[in-house]
């Protein structure tokens, strides 16, 4: 799905595929809200098949970016399923050539379960007590980190999207240009129906059926090409065509929200997590910190600069 914000999808296979490589380490984190995830089953490939809760669980695994490209990009969703089901594949073929005997597999189960063993382990003496933090506490913070809390300005759009990347062929551009044209002339007709044309006209795929609507952007992740067009614009203005290397996108603004702070009651739930978060890593590092110098470590170190050299 083209859209209008800063998203880069040539990443995206090799997230998701770290993300799957790290499924299994992470469901030992989320082991009680697995027993309740949803097992409705969504895809399947002979005997093999991928639930909604297991791929919820991928998708939550990933960084914010990635998230939010699976989350808004169907065909980026598809993807995940996808490699969710080449993954048991594969193991299903290892498996059945006992791959899993193989003494270079057998040391890396080792390690990974000593690693499961010692993360796990280290979060439990890590975790903050359930009485953190105090309503004190959370009110402090709020305070203290209030001037950084500026929500910026958020737009609610809608758009027609016109295909025509960058290098395109031309005669696939004069097409192109061709269409360009005819909807900005529906465009210019009096009282026209934004999301009528949007409906029968956008090459997106993903929101000609809502209009077009793309939902609210904050400006911050919205592209400087468009941001810079709607700066100026009131609601229920509609920008120029702008040229992106995907092709054009024409942006109808459905409202604003003018930057604001939001007040403690709205982001208590987020405030608390994070600050359980971070006391969670100042708790780890101050744990391993006390068990080395309670247990003093010896290095050689001679024979360590050594270690990584090519002999």
């Amino acid at each position: 799905m083209p859209l209008p914000f800063h998203f880069r999808p040539a990443a995206l296979a090799a997230r998701l595929s770290l993300c799957l490589l790290l499924c299994a380490a992470q469901r030992l984190h989320a082991a009680d809200s697995d027993t309740a995830a949803d097992s409705t089953v969504i895809a399947r490939v002979g005997d093999t098949e991928v639930t909604a809760g297991e791929i919820r669980g991928a998708v939550q695994n990933l960084d914010a970016n990635t998230q939010a490209a699976a989350t808004h990009d169907p065909a980026a969703l598809g993807q995940v399923v996808r490699l969710i089901l080449a993954q048991r594949l594969v193991l299903k073929e290892a498996l059945a050539k006992k791959w899993d005997q193989n003494p270079l597999v057998t040391a890396a189960l080792t390690r990974l379960r000593d690693n499961a063993i010692a993360q796990t382990y280290l979060q439990s003496v890590s975790t903050p007590p359930d009485t953190y933090p105090s309503d004190a506490e959370v009110q402090a913070a709020y305070d203290a980190n209030k001037g950084k809390l500026l929500v910026p300005r958020q737009y609610d759009l809608a758009q027609i999207y016109i295909k025509n990347p960058k290098g395109s062929a031309p005669a696939a551009a004069a097409k192109a240009q061709v269409k360009l044209d005819a909807v900005r002339k529906q465009l210019a007709k009096h009282n026209a129906d934004f999301a009528a044309i949007a409906t029968a006209e956008s090459d997106d795929a993903s929101t000609t059926a809502k209009g077009g609507d793309l939902g609210w952007l904050a400006s911050n992740r919205i592209q400087p090409e468009i941001i810079s067009q709607l700066g100026s614009l009131a609601k229920g203005s509609v920008t120029p065509p702008v040229r992106l290397d995907d092709g054009w996108h024409i942006l109808k603004v459905l409202d604003i929200k003018e930057p604001y702070t939001p007040t403690l009651e709205e982001i208590r739930t987020q405030m608390v997590q994070s600050m359980r978060t971070q006391q969670a890593r100042a708790n780890s590092q101050q744990y391993l910190a006390k068990l080395l110098q309670d247990n003093p470590v010896q290095i050689d170190e001679l024979t360590l600069a050594k270690v990584l050299k090519q002999p």
